[in-house]
């Protein structure tokens, strides 16, 4: 099930292609993914991976913050988030992402604290440009990197090649909390 914020950041997608007066070909064409990919994403009926969010931000020099919840960014020396905070982003009932960096204006990596829940289903793998860092701060999951498989507990970390593909999945029927950077 799509909820609103998937809804509303296809539509702020929509909305700087038209700023940026691109085609959905040409749009998807700069971003890495197929137009049919692009249009699904633009539609707001599927999933946006937050990996796909940050690119297009990267690329077109919009904070990813500014697409996720549609507020500028304004802090340029530091910015502070608290405890339980951070710009929240429920991908699907698998996943939530909070946006540690979203104030931060022209941030050049995106560090996401991210919640995975016990699923049966099978993993899912994406890729996008550029590197990841995970850190394991609560529970443990499996990782797969480029059809590699290891296992990270508690304090535990990896540094990867993010276009390769990648996914996780939470173990021991616990949910799993990481922090991930996306550079």
């Amino acid at each position: 099930m799509i909820n609103q914020q998937i809804k509303d950041i296809a539509a702020r997608l929509a909305g700087l292609r038209d700023a940026m007066e691109l085609s959905t070909a040409e749009m998807a064409a700069r971003t890495g993914v197929t137009e049919e990919r692009y249009v699904q994403y633009e539609s707001g009926n599927v999933d946006i991976p937050m990996n796909f969010i940050c690119n297009v931000g990267q690329i077109f020099g919009v904070d990813a913050a500014v697409l996720i919840n549609g507020d500028e960014t304004h802090a340029q020396t530091f910015f502070i988030t608290r405890k339980g905070g951070g710009i929240s982003v429920e991908r699907s009932k698998a996943y939530k992402y909070r946006d540690l960096a979203g104030g931060f204006k022209g941030a050049k990596a995106t560090p996401f604290l991210v919640t995975v829940d016990p699923s049966d289903a099978p993993m899912h793998l994406n890729s996008h440009p550029g590197q990841e860092f995970n850190l394991v701060e609560k529970g443990r999951m499996l990782l797969s990197v480029d059809g590699k498989e290891v296992v990270l507990e508690e304090g535990d970390s990896i540094f990867f090649d993010a276009t390769k593909p990648h996914g996780m999945k939470a173990l021991d029927g616990e949910k799993t909390r990481f922090l991930a950077i996306i550079l």
